[in-house]
């Protein structure tokens, strides 16, 4: 187990030694296309030490890499905005966000498809404004009201993935405490609620409830996201996060376990259809 930024390094660096393989080229060849000692390119590529974002883009013309959600991804990974060297939104809030919390937007945004098990909240990504306020507040006791304001504005700017023109694939197993826990009051909740049935009729939305009387199962250990992306599996991540930091777990085992069980979970969710009613019903009194 990692944390983001080591991960991110590790992944950025096997990745460019793949497209310099691609390529055809030794670390020396590469090294003497950009102007560079070889043990410069070894160290990037073994992610033993970091890479400025420029270092990067040097690499990525030398091995002829063209494809533009490649190099956002790669460029992303090397701790900056896309390609060109422009910054993505959440690098306004730099001054208020922790680095784990950017890290898991800029994940976000780059994913292809994210799976997520919650048992106690509602996913960021479909809570509604007053939620957003109410669990934030909750979670940073003391918060003042200037900085929950940006908190909550975050949260509604991360949504944006589920309505871009190719949007994030999301499967969420909801643990049906997420559903009978009070958030905010009964009108908070009926309209979160409401929400959830609005976002699972989104054809790139799959979500399932676990009702109470599944009994124990493999979530009980803990809520987990999975990231996947488009362009390779090889920079897939699992995350799981605590009170005050974020894990980061990269291991192809890691990510066999967690897919795993996240299937598990699925099989013993309800289905979409009956979670549907499931939640229409819970908003309805039920």
């Amino acid at each position: 187990m990692q944390h983001g930024p080591v991960v991110r390094r590790r992944k950025l660096g096997a990745e460019l030694r793949a497209l310099r393989t691609a390529a055809g080229l030794t670390s020396g060849g590469a090294a003497a296309l950009v102007g560079w000692h070889q043990s410069k390119v070894s160290r990037i590529e073994t992610g033993t030490s970091g890479v400025k974002p420029a270092d990067v883009r040097l690499l990525l013309d030398a091995y002829g890499v063209g494809d533009p959600q490649l190099r956002d991804l790669l460029m992303l990974l090397a701790g900056t905005g896309d390609a060109d060297g422009r910054h993505h939104w959440w690098h306004a809030y730099r001054g208020v966000l922790p680095p784990t919390y950017r890290d898991f937007i800029s994940l976000e945004s780059q994913a292809g498809a994210m799976r997520t098990l919650e048992t106690t909240v509602v996913p960021g990504l479909l809570q509604t404004p007053e939620y957003a306020r109410e669990v934030t507040r909750a979670t940073l006791e003391g918060v003042s009201e200037e900085r929950l304001d940006t908190l909550v504005e975050v949260r509604l700017a991360r949504q944006d993935v589920l309505l871009a023109d190719h949007p994030l694939q999301l499967r969420a197993v909801l643990d049906e405490a997420v559903l009978r826990r009070r958030v905010g009051g009964p009108g908070v909740m009926t309209r979160q609620l409401n929400r959830l049935v609005e976002a699972a009729r989104l054809p790139h939305v799959r979500l399932q409830v676990l009702p109470f009387t599944a009994g124990a199962h493999i979530g009980v250990t803990g809520p987990f996201v999975i990231f996947s992306f488009r362009r390779t599996s090889d920079l897939d991540v699992v995350v799981l996060d605590h009170l005050t930091s974020s894990l980061h777990l990269e291991r192809k085992e890691d990510l066999r376990a967690y897919s795993e069980a996240f299937e598990a979970l699925s099989i013993h969710a309800l289905s979409p259809e009956d979670s549907l009613d499931f939640i229409a019903g819970t908003a309805a009194g039920g």
